[in-house]
């Protein structure tokens, strides 16, 4: 499995970081309570000082959703989103074991992390712009048109798996109780992405093995690397 950037991303975001992370045995993966609880910690702490709008992780995002063309208090990136509800209600819906860790990692980086079953997603996946023919299937069940130009998340049937970069994804990949191998995908824009994307890719794949899952292989992609070519697979190897 190829996973890249278009040239267009590439240019307009330099400050890219993404880490990415192969899991396999995620129908394994148990509930994983005291790892979620140790993110969500952090992340109540930071809130305690400041909403998530100050934080620069989601500075950079708003920034980045405003070169887009989009308004970003419109359309907030998922782990604005995250955040936001967690300062309100005080925690996040229960869904699967992984989503959840994935979900309190986000919390705790204040970074969006996407989760892909890998069975739903044709081949390769990239970050580009849309031309307006691509399906999305919505999580109120309809099929959607991505607007011409809107980032995607594009699989290699020309599917749409997130609308807005990093705002929504599709219900066709979202992980499930049958769901076996997933794609873990996060992204930072922030001065310090390149740490903190590290950090984040060591710990929850940390948590994610405590939990039962298998993972398989790991890799960061800072700009200006723009390509990751999976052994997926293979043999597998972590690194």
């Amino acid at each position: 499995m190829r996973f890249s950037y278009s040239p267009y991303l590439q240019t307009t975001f330099p400050d890219r970081v993404t880490g990415l992370m192969m899991v396999n045995g995620v129908d394994q993966i148990g509930p994983a309570d005291e790892a979620e609880a140790a993110f969500e910690s952090r992340a109540r702490h930071r809130l305690e000082v400041t909403p998530e709008s100050g934080f620069p992780e989601i500075q950079a995002w708003r920034r980045a959703y405003a070169t887009m063309g989009l308004k970003p208090t419109q359309y907030r990136s998922a782990s604005e989103a995250l955040l936001r509800r967690f300062r309100t209600s005080g925690a996040l819906p229960k869904l699967h074991p992984l989503v959840n860790l994935c979900n309190a990692a986000s919390l705790a980086f204040a970074v969006p992390i996407a989760v892909y079953d890998r069975a739903q997603t044709t081949h390769d996946l990239q970050v580009r712009e849309a031309d307006g023919t691509e399906p999305y299937l919505a999580f109120s069940g309809e099929t959607e048109r991505p607007d011409a130009g809107e980032v995607i998340f594009a699989d290699s049937d020309g599917r749409a798996h997130a609308r807005r970069w990093a705002h929504k994804q599709s219900l066709q990949s979202v992980v499930k109780p049958e769901t076996q191998a997933a794609l873990i995908v996060a992204e930072a824009l922030h001065e310090t992405a390149l740490a903190d994307i590290t950090a984040l890719v060591s710990e929850l794949g940390q948590a994610i093995q405590a939990a039962g899952g298998q993972l398989r292989e790991t890799a960061l992609l800072p700009a200006p690397e723009a390509q990751w070519d999976s052994d997926e697979g293979g043999a597998g190897h972590v690194g």
